[in-house]
């Protein structure tokens, strides 16, 4: 009996544990997703964000390997032994045991560390662009999602409207007031509206799956987005934006490799300086028993001419990086004015549309339905007027949506929010 009711209350725990833990899964899944939050997931989980921590573990570590000085090198050496005649065995034998190294000139373990240093610089600078890249590709892809939820509301308007209209359809032709092609007509045009916002619903959710990856999710714990299409403040002006642009981390990645190609110079020209080779140690003579300290000092001849290629190639790609950069702020000019115009451009079609337009078109609507309704205006009347609403609404999001989009470029490339 007693274990019994030990089983009952264990299989009850179990049920109890899959029940707290599906309703925590749909709390979960109800919970709207803010452009922050996605923000602050992709910073803490992006596995392409994440990568650069061992990058910059690998550059700190080749750092510590061009801070060594060269390695003493010990050497034993034997000669003149099991040879023939006096040379037999042991007995003639020369045994030196030396301790050699190399004296670097001319700077060079100054500018290995100075190369370390600059490849350091750029690593971090690298990720700096490549977040913003990451954060930019997310802000879009959260716009388009955003656009899309904006279009299921505008489907299912269309989808009411289609509806209205059938109903209204259908009770004229019960009057005989008008033909039965209209009432199919009328059915076709509530079918098109549904199977609209079925696609649209499924493309919202493949949008979810998409932004989730960002973070390192494969199922999406978000039912919705929160945010408005329509929010939209006033900016700098272009030259302001320009300004950052100059400074932004695509731009001082380019200015980390000059200094890397600099680093390269410097190494390439202390190569020319050759580096003396000394070498100590002792001499035993098996033959007399007696022992005499040996040294020695090498230099190699010809050096700066031989690296006299590397020098020049070195210089070579030092200058190609400024043209490099004059190119990249002659192509981030144009896409920063690109996004500036079309932003603004944008903007204004949204207030136009918005603030005259719609409500024209709204009121244009009503009266043709009204007219319809008594007879002056014919189906097609009411289905252009119906088409003409949906159709700007759907340009109003179009233009919204370019409008942030045009944003989130312009704040990747200048690397500051415009809104804060």
């Amino acid at each position: 009996m007693h274990r019994t009711t030990l089983n009952r209350y264990c299989t009850s725990c179990v049920w109890l544990a899959f029940l707290l833990f599906n309703l925590s899964i749909a709390a979960n899944a109800d919970t709207a997703l803010t452009l922050k939050e996605a923000l602050t997931r992709t910073l803490a989980k992006n596995p392409q964000l994440y990568q650069y921590t061992f990058i910059q573990e690998a550059t700190r570590a080749q750092r510590q390997t061009s801070a060594l000085r060269p390695a003493l090198e010990l050497e034993l050496a034997a000669e003149n032994f099991a040879g023939s005649n006096n040379n037999k065995g042991f007995d003639s034998a020369e045994t030196t045991l030396a301790l050699s190294s190399v004296i670097e000139l001319g700077g060079k373990r100054e500018a290995r560390l100075s190369f370390a240093d600059a490849r350091i610089i750029q690593a971090e600078w690298e990720k700096k662009a490549t977040t913003l890249d990451v954060l930019g590709e997310l802000t879009a892809s959260y716009i388009e999602s955003l656009a899309t939820q904006a279009n299921i509301q505008l489907a299912e308007e269309s989808l009411a409207l289609s509806q209205s209209l059938l109903k209204t359809v259908n009770t004229r032709s019960n009057k005989g007031a008008t033909p039965e092609a209209e009432v199919m007509r009328a059915q076709a045009a509530v079918a098109r509206a549904e199977i609209r916002l079925a696609a649209l619903v499924e493309r919202l959710e493949r949008q979810k799956v998409r932004l989730a990856r960002f973070w390192g999710d494969t199922t999406p714990t978000f039912s919705a987005l929160e945010g408005s299409l329509f929010e939209n403040e006033t900016s700098e002006g272009f030259d302001q934006l320009y300004a950052r642009v100059k400074t932004s981390p695509a731009i001082q990645v380019l200015a980390s490799e000059a200094r890397i190609k600099d680093a390269e110079v410097a190494l390439a020209r202390t190569g020319g300086r050759s580096d003396l080779t000394w070498r100590a140690g002792i001499r035993r003579f098996e033959e007399t028993g007696d022992s005499a300290f040996t040294a020695g000092l090498s230099i190699p001849l010809f050096s700066k001419k031989r690296n006299s290629g590397e020098v020049k190639t070195a210089l070579a790609n030092r200058n190609a990086v400024d043209y490099a950069r004059q190119d990249l702020l002659l192509r981030l000019h144009a896409q920063l004015f690109e996004a500036y115009s079309l932003r603004r451009q944008s903007i204004a079609a949204v207030n136009k549309t918005e603030n005259e337009i719609i409500p024209a078109l709204e009121n244009a609507l009503k009266l043709t339905r009204k007219a319809y309704e008594n007879g002056r205006y014919r189906y097609l009347d009411l289905i252009a007027a119906q088409e003409e609403l949906l159709a700007t609404k759907q340009a109003r999001i179009d233009a919204a949506s370019t409008a942030l989009i045009s944003q989130a470029l312009i704040e990747k490339l200048s690397s500051e929010a415009l809104n804060q």
